[in-house]
């Protein structure tokens, strides 16, 4: 692994409307998450949407804490969301939080999702310093993202070279295998970079003795 640097990771959304997501905020629903998410002051973001998505946030939010290294007064793993900016994963949410996600799209033009976004990395930039790298763990093919964390992260803003050409489960499944070896994947600026590629071969199965 490489020489540990400032490192801060950003996580794209769980769909907040799909299938998963109703099971988990149904009220009838007696699983473990949803009952503590019912009864006490909420679950954390980061565990609540990686049950939401399964594998692919599952895979970015095991790596972001694998590898995340924050100076001091900044949050590793944050989570880009729809109407509420960054949130640290570890921040506790309740259903009706969860519920006001779905009412406001991904969208760079709807200012009710851009304008707490730029806030929260205006904060990030001016907290973390020039020598932090911010990794960004979701899509850089279309601008929901990056149209607004570049113009402020400039040339800090990172994404893994590895994710081009390759769709969500295989990134899920690649950002596990690196946590399971320890290994970083290759970082890059995504100022100048090649964010489309062909299609890449499917991740090879992880050998069932290897230990998660």
């Amino acid at each position: 692994m490489e020489e540990t640097t400032d490192r801060v990771f950003l996580l794209s959304p769980a769909n907040v409307a799909g299938k998963r997501a109703k099971m988990l905020l149904n009220p009838m629903a007696s699983f473990e998450l949803a009952w503590r998410l019912r009864t006490g002051d909420g679950v954390p973001l980061g565990e609540a949407f990686a049950f939401m998505s399964g594998l692919y946030f599952r895979g970015k939010l095991a790596y972001a804490r694998a590898f995340a290294h924050a100076p001091e007064g900044c949050a590793g793993v944050l989570v880009i969301t729809s109407n509420r900016g960054l949130i640290s994963a570890d921040a506790l949410v309740t259903p009706a939080e969860l519920q006001a996600y779905s009412d406001v799209p991904i969208n760079a033009s709807d200012e009710r999702y851009s304008r707490p976004l730029i806030r929260d990395a205006l904060a990030v930039a001016a907290a973390c310093g020039i020598d932090c790298s911010i990794v960004l763990l979701g899509s850089v093919a279309s601008g929901k993202y990056v149209d607004h964390l570049l113009p402020i992260f400039g040339k800090r803003l990172h994404f893994p070279k590895e994710f081009v050409g390759r769709g969500d489960m295989s990134r899920g499944g690649l950002l596990l295998r690196s946590v399971i070896e320890n290994r970083l994947l290759t970082h890059i600026p995504v100022a100048g970079a090649v964010r489309r590629g062909s299609r890449q071969p499917k991740l090879t199965p992880l050998d069932p003795k290897t230990p998660r």
